[in-house]
């Protein structure tokens, strides 16, 4: 009875369930569908399952590419940064020189202050900023230099700062010290 008046207030057509006896499982399969198309419909305002495209013709409008020449080359079969549904997935950042494919130095600070400078030249590529970023990961090479990236890192994210996430990782591509990744809120 609880589905039925479910499905009364989601527009759900009767089904005539006697006559799916024989293929029940399919008549529940389709029922949780329904209901769960038209919650993602009425929560999301977009056509039901639009981000189950089967086709990559139709993924091509869900999420677009980032691409800056202002920021490091992606090292990998990546992209600088994807935009997709009002937000912006910036991968790893390391603290190359965009020029010279380089790092800036091998000690914390300026590969923590390059990083920055990278990741905002791909937010701004983005439509985004430093102020729309909602969360951040850092990965340290060694934990022992978290104290010194807040330093850097309070200079670039005011309150209210981004969540964020930080850990000590076995080792980062091309040996670096730091390598940053976040995620930002396209403004509106």
């Amino acid at each position: 009875m609880a589905w039925c008046a479910a499905a009364r207030s989601f527009h759900i057509p009767a089904v005539d369930v006697g006559s799916l006896r024989s293929r029940a499982p399919l008549a529940v399969g389709v029922g949780c569908v329904s209901l769960a198309g038209a919650n993602l419909r009425r929560a999301a305002r977009s056509p039901p399952f639009a981000s189950l495209g089967i086709s990559t013709d139709a993924t091509a409008s869900v999420k677009e590419a980032v691409l800056t020449d202002k920021a490091p080359a992606a090292l990998g079969p990546y992209s600088q940064a994807i935009k997709a549904n009002n937000m912006v997935f910036v991968s790893g950042v390391l603290g190359l020189i965009p020029e010279t494919g380089k790092f800036v130095s091998d000690n914390v600070e300026d590969q923590t202050e390059q990083v920055l400078k990278n990741m905002g030249e791909i937010l701004k590529a983005s439509g985004a900023s430093y102020s729309s970023v909602v969360k951040t990961t850092i990965m340290l090479a060694d934990l022992k230099d978290f104290k010194k990236v807040n330093e850097i890192y309070a200079k670039y994210f005011t309150a209210p700062a981004p969540a964020r996430s930080t850990y000590q990782v076995a080792a980062l591509p091309l040996d670096a010290r730091i390598e940053i990744e976040c995620i930002a809120a396209l403004p509106q």
